[in-house]
């Protein structure tokens, strides 16, 4: 029985995690490449606490809809006509004034709540895409026409995703999609749903006050986790992986630069915002409009914090369907907007 326990123990010592990653990283950048350790840490920091107003907003209302127990009220707001949230997801998500970072707690609380994965998924693809401020920073660099096609773009990839994950609801690639600690850590089992009607003042009952508190924790800690470690890669990949290397692939005529774009935008370490030089000095070098169009879609969606944000929450076919649809859509709009100009 000791020996048991002793071994029990011991399988359960280390169990490497995003933290344990990220300290990692940090670690080899500090013995490898000494000054570019406070850029790095720097960077992360500072992109986390650009983050820290949109994570505490998601962390708060998650933990208050399970102290109050209004939880089921905002589950049955994403009940009813599938195709119609999909609609309504896609046209919030290429709208809303979040980029692909910012984003990710909100993701977490729809799923949180149950809300459908085919809505989930339009808004989780178009949401990265497209916010007023890029809005602005991209018509004042490539054109109206091009953000307003980008605009345009990103809703289509939310509805041809979620109307793709609605119609593949029953296969196996979509069935119990969610890991076993998914979307807030794992802090729905932290207690019990409370059945009846919401009990919108829940800090008069202790019982509640321990929900809302555990809740908020583990939910925060998770989120934390996950930025932290994706921010650093960012960071790492900005500053190692030469631009020029980049430009260089996408350069060219014809289809084959669209399909490039696509699969050179997909892993991309850029942002929505610091693509748009690059993609405005690739355009003046003889890059074609198509293969800039399917590199901001397929970089933006697939961008390091949104990319380990998905899979922290989904399994990993789920995943893969998400980047499947990411590059299938970018190829799409990158031709149709060759097409077009």
């Amino acid at each position: 029985m000791a020996d048991a326990t002793q071994t029990d123990v011991r399988s359960r010592s280390f169990r490497p995690n995003a933290w344990h990653a990220t300290i990692a990283l940090l670690a080899l950048v500090a013995l490898l490449d000494g000054p570019q350790f406070w850029p790095t840490l720097s960077f992360s920091v500072n992109a986390i606490l650009h983050t820290a107003p949109f994570i505490a907003f998601a962390v708060l209302a998650v933990a208050y809809l399970k102290a109050s127990g209004a939880e089921t009220l905002l589950a049955r707001a994403f009940e009813g006509n599938p195709a119609r949230m999909i609609v309504m997801a896609a046209l919030l998500g290429g709208l809303s004034p979040f980029c692909s970072c910012e984003v990710i707690p909100f993701i977490a609380a729809l799923l949180a709540v149950g809300a459908p994965l085919g809505a989930v998924m339009a808004f989780w693809l178009a949401s990265p895409l497209m916010d007023p401020a890029m809005f602005a920073i991209t018509s004042g660099t490539l054109g109206w026409e091009f953000a307003v096609a980008k605009t345009v773009a990103a809703v289509g990839l939310g509805l041809f995703g979620g109307f793709g994950v609605m119609l593949a609801a029953r296969t196996p690639v979509f069935v119990d999609p969610l890991r076993e600690r998914p979307a807030i850590g794992g802090c729905c089992g932290v207690q019990k749903p409370f059945s009846g009607a919401p009990v919108w003042a829940f800090w008069k009952e202790p019982a509640r006050r321990e929900t809302f508190r555990d809740t908020g924790m583990e939910n925060a800690l998770f989120l934390l986790k996950w930025l932290t470690l994706a921010y650093v890669i960012e960071a790492l990949m900005l500053h190692y992986v030469p631009a020029d290397l980049i430009a260089g692939i996408l350069g060219g005529d014809g289809a084959m630069p669209i399909l490039l774009g696509a699969l050179v935008g997909a892993p991309a370490y850029l942002n929505g915002y610091a693509a748009v030089p690059l993609v405005d000095a690739l355009l003046a070098q003889g890059m074609t409009q198509g293969a800039a169009m399917s590199f901001v879609i397929a970089g933006g969606v697939s961008c390091i914090p949104a990319a380990i944000a998905v899979w922290a929450l989904v399994k990993p076919r789920v995943f893969m369907a998400y980047l499947g649809f990411a590059i299938t859509g970018a190829v799409i709009a990158g031709g149709l907007w060759q097409a077009i100009v």
